[in-house]
């Protein structure tokens, strides 16, 4: 699966280091008007973001990929 982010925010912002334990992306910070692709695990059908601001310091972003929950 992928998750697609578009940064809208007029900021750079930058990748938190826990995304890629089960992320594949670029480690690049993503800038803004860039579209960054984040692919997921297999057996994932969401995700959890979250984003802070450190001020001057800038932006980062955690993607983190939820496992698919079967509720039967």
């Amino acid at each position: 699966m992928k998750f697609w982010y578009f940064n809208d925010t007029g900021r750079i912002v930058n990748i938190h280091p826990s995304t890629f334990i089960r992320c594949n992306t670029s480690n690049a910070p993503i800038k803004p008007l860039e579209e960054r692709v984040f692919e997921l695990p297999e057996g994932t059908s969401s995700v959890w973001v979250k984003m802070w601001d450190y001020g001057e310091e800038g932006l980062s972003i955690l993607v983190s990929p939820r496992e698919d929950i079967d509720s039967d």
